[in-house]
C-alpha cells in the first residue's frame, strides 16, 4: 500500500504533470505529420525516407548529450531493434501511402488504431480487468473514436485502399512500439532512435526507388518541417515519455492525434467540424484525463528481454 500511495504521489506531482505535457505535445507534433505529407512533392515513402535521414545526425547529438552509447550493442538487440525497426519502417511507408489515398482525419484515426491494442495490452501483462473509471475511459477513447469515424472520416470505395493502408500501419506501430520497450531502459530513447533509423532509412529509401517515387524534393520546406516536428519532437517526446507511463495511458494519448488532425483538416481544408465532431473530441479528452487519473493503479510494464 505505501509503495501504490508513493507511485501515486509521483504520478500527481509537478514532474509528473510536466512529463504529461512532454506526452501530449509530442502526440500534436505528430498530429501535423500528414498535413506535411501531403505538401511535400517527393513520394510519399520517400518522405518518410527523408523524415529519418534528416532526423540521423540530430539524434546523435542528443544521444551522446544524454550519456547514451551508441555502440556495444550484443546482437540479439540489434537483432530486435532491427525487427523493430523494420516494423517502425513498414508503419510508416504504409502509412504516408495511405495518407495520400483518404482523407487526412482517415489517415490519423486509423493509423493511430494500434493504440487499442497498447491499451489492451496493459491489463494483459498486468493480468488485470478494468474498472470503475478506467472501464469509463475506455468507452469514452472507443464512443468518441467512434463518433469521428462516423461522422467526418467517410469511408468509400475511393478511400478504402487508403483506409487498409493506414490501419495496416496502426498495428505495425504498436508492434514497433512493444518490440523496444524492454530496449528502451537499457541503452535509451535517442540511442535507440537512432539505431531504428539506420536499419529504417535504406529500407525506406529501397522501396521508394522500387515504387518508382520522385525522392529529391524541389521544394524542402514541408519535407525540413516534417523532420523536425514528426522525428525529432514528435516521435522523440513520445518514445521518452513511454519510459513513465503504462499502456493504458499511452495508448489514450495517441487517440488525440485525430482530434488534432480534425482542427487542421478544418483550417486547412475546409473540413466542417459539426457539434457531433466536437462531442467527439470532448469524449477523447475526457478519456485522456480519467486514464490520468487512474493511472496509479496500472504498473508499468515489465521489460520485455530479446
Amino acid at each position: 500500500m505505501e509503495k501504490e500511495g508513493a507511485s501515486e504521489g509521483k504520478l500527481v506531482s509537478p514532474k509528473g504533470w510536466l512529463l504529461l505535457a512532454a506526452l501530449l505535445a509530442g502526440n500534436f507534433a505528430l498530429a501535423i505529420g500528414p498535413w506535411l505529407v501531403r505538401e511535400a512533392d517527393t513520394g510519399p515513402v520517400s518522405a518518410g525516407f527523408w523524415r529519418l535521414f534528416l532526423a540521423l545526425p540530430f539524434l546523435v547529438v542528443f544521444a551522446r548529450m544524454a550519456g547514451q552509447r551508441l555502440t556495444g550493442m550484443p546482437r540479439k538487440t540489434l537483432v530486435l531493434v532491427a525487427i523493430g525497426a523494420l516494423a517502425f519502417a513498414s508503419d510508416l511507408a504504409s502509412w504516408h501511402i495511405g495518407i495520400g489515398m483518404t482523407r487526412l482525419g482517415n489517415a490519423t484515426l486509423f493509423g493511430n488504431a494500434g493504440s487499442i491494442i497498447l491499451l489492451f495490452w496493459g491489463f494483459i501483462m498486468a493480468r488485470m480487468l478494468p474498472r470503475g473509471l478506467e472501464w469509463l475511459a475506455i468507452a469514452c477513447a472507443l464512443g468518441g473514436a467512434g463518433i469521428l469515424l462516423g461522422r467526418s472520416l467517410e469511408i468509400s470505395t475511393q478511400t478504402f485502399a487508403g483506409d487498409l493502408f493506414c490501419l495496416t500501419a496502426g498495428v505495425l506501430y504498436a508492434v514497433y512500439l512493444l518490440t523496444l520497450q524492454g530496449e528502451r531502459a537499457r541503452f535509451g530513447s535517442w540511442s535507440l532512435l537512432v539505431w531504428v533509423s539506420v536499419f529504417a532509412c535504406p529500407f525506406l529509401l529501397a522501396l521508394a526507388l522500387a515504387l518508382g517515387e520522385p525522392v529529391w524534393p524541389t521544394d524542402w520546406t514541408p519535407i525540413l518541417i516534417l523532420f523536425v516536428t514528426s522525428q525529432l519532437i514528435g516521435q522523440g517526446l513520445l518514445v521518452f515519455s513511454l519510459g513513465h507511463f503504462p499502456p493504458l495511458v499511452i495508448g489514450l494519448a495517441l487517440l488525440t492525434q485525430p482530434a488534432v488532425a480534425a482542427v487542421i483538416g478544418y483550417a486547412r481544408f475546409g473540413e466542417v467540424l459539426l457539434p457531433l465532431d466536437i462531442a467527439g473530441m470532448v469524449l477523447l479528452g475526457s478519456a485522456l484525463v480519467v486514464a490520468r487519473a487512474s493511472a496509479a493503479r496500472i504498473p508499468p510494464q515489465p521489460a520485455i528481454r530479446p
